[in-house]
């Protein structure tokens, strides 16, 4: 998959995983790569910065398989910027379908 598409859907998609359970880093890793294939390093970077802006509270939780993990847990502001990026996503993907039936016909 192009790598350009990657990178722009990447934040949606760690947003989403996290809406409804917290995750840590290794399990959104493997739940996005079940989907489309990324890095691992790529999507600590995003945690980060996702976290600095607001979007992630963390706290760390006793692991049975070894260290305290860290986990990711939506705030109210990134349940709003989710929010916002969804509705963004879902004009854009409808403009270049739109865009692709009206070239491929």
């Amino acid at each position: 998959m192009n790598v350009q598409f990657k990178k722009g859907a990447l934040e949606l998609c760690v947003l989403v995983f996290t809406l409804k359970k917290d995750r840590y880093g290794y399990e959104l890793v493997h739940s996005i790569s079940d989907k489309i294939q990324i890095a691992e390093g790529t999507v600590y970077p995003l945690l980060r910065r996702l976290t600095n802006e607001g979007y992630f509270a963390t706290y760390l939780a006793e692991s049975k398989e070894g260290p305290p993990r860290k986990y990711y847990q939506l705030t109210k502001a990134g349940r709003e910027y989710l929010e916002q990026l969804v509705k963004e996503w879902q004009q854009f993907s409808a403009s270049v379908n739109e865009i692709i039936e009206e070239g491929m016909d």
